[in-house]
């Protein structure tokens, strides 16, 4: 009896038609709306620094990325919250709560390094060659090394 896999489906129809994912993608969907209702109220220099969480039981949770906007937001708290329960999607909002969350730090890049002519190569062989000492000739060949093509 041989298996035969089931034919591959569109990823889209996947998220319309399985139940949790479908739940989720509504959830998705839900806060990005939010998302865009809660940065029209924002002034534009805090709107990358403030984000939906949740919004549930009458309470938003909006996460921000460090204590001085936290705290500048808690200023304007009341403002805000008057100008959200305007929207429909915000009908019955009491409080908002607003969590510290810094961003995940940057990868570090690589660093750069620059290929080594093949002069270079050359003149730190032929330097390596002079050497006495035994060390510091093996460290130039090496560096050398890089700058010849790998055959």
């Amino acid at each position: 009896m041989a298996f035969r896999p089931l034919p591959a489906r569109a990823t889209a129809a996947l998220l319309r038609e399985a139940k949790p994912l479908r739940a989720l993608f509504g959830e998705a969907r839900r806060l990005d709306q939010l998302q865009h209702l809660l940065e029209s109220q924002l002034q534009p220099a805090a709107r990358e620094h403030c984000h939906v969480a949740s919004w549930r039981d009458g309470c938003l949770l909006l996460i921000v990325t460090d204590g001085h906007w936290a705290t500048r937001l808690r200023y304007q708290q009341r403002r805000l919250l008057r100008q959200l329960q305007v929207f429909d999607d915000f009908a019955g909002l009491q409080r908002i709560h607003f969590k510290v969350q810094p961003p995940p730090p940057a990868r570090p890049t690589p660093p750069r390094t620059t290929p080594l002519s093949a002069d270079a190569a050359d003149n730190l062989h032929a330097t390596a060659e002079g050497i006495r000492d035994p060390k510091l000739r093996a460290a130039l060949e090496r560096l050398a090394s890089r700058g010849r093509p790998s055959d």
